[in-house]
């Protein structure tokens, strides 16, 4: 799902809530065949302006995968491949509007992208002056281009880059 109007809000702390739905939603098939389900993205960062939308991690042990895609696949998502990303499987759902929107990735526990997502994460988490000075930067981009996803993406590229540096993400 492509967002197509670019909306960023102040942190709610409704998130952690919704995002406990979901992960209630999937039911306990998906989460007794997963190492862990991870609340990652900006809404999981408590003061983080974010888009309201709950970004999931299903980690799992590497031979789970089918086992979880078909269980998923019971629960009305989609696999969509990796989109370009390697170590994170994308799935789609449509017809869950009790839920909030929400992206659902399925990693396995050594994925670099899942270790990106969770470093990502957790320094935010302890930086809450550099999660500030983020915020201000996503609530701009949004302001400047509430229709264009690209030049929004493009626009936070800068503090990305900075907060990658100083987490160990980028040398």
């Amino acid at each position: 799902m492509r967002t197509k109007n670019v909306v960023v809000e102040k942190w709610n702390p409704k998130w952690k809530d919704e995002f406990e739905r979901i992960v209630d939603s999937l039911g306990e098939d998906v989460i007794y065949n997963s190492i862990k389900i991870e609340h990652v993205g900006s809404t999981s960062v408590e003061g983080l302006s974010a888009k309201p939308i709950i970004d999931l991690d299903i980690v799992i042990e590497n031979d789970k995968f089918e086992i979880i895609k078909r269980l998923l696949n019971d629960k009305g998502y989609k696999h969509e491949g990796d989109l370009g990303i390697e170590g994170r499987e994308a799935f789609s759902y449509s017809e869950k509007e009790e839920l909030m929107t929400h992206h659902l990735y399925v990693c396995p526990k050594d994925s670099k992208e899942l270790f990106k997502h969770i470093t990502f994460r957790d320094f935010l988490k302890n930086n809450p002056a550099l999660a500030s000075e983020y915020s201000k930067v996503k609530e701009k981009a949004a302001v400047l281009y509430p229709d264009d996803i690209d030049k929004y993406i493009e626009f936070k590229s800068e503090i990305i880059e900075k907060i990658y540096k100083r987490c160990g993400l980028l040398k």
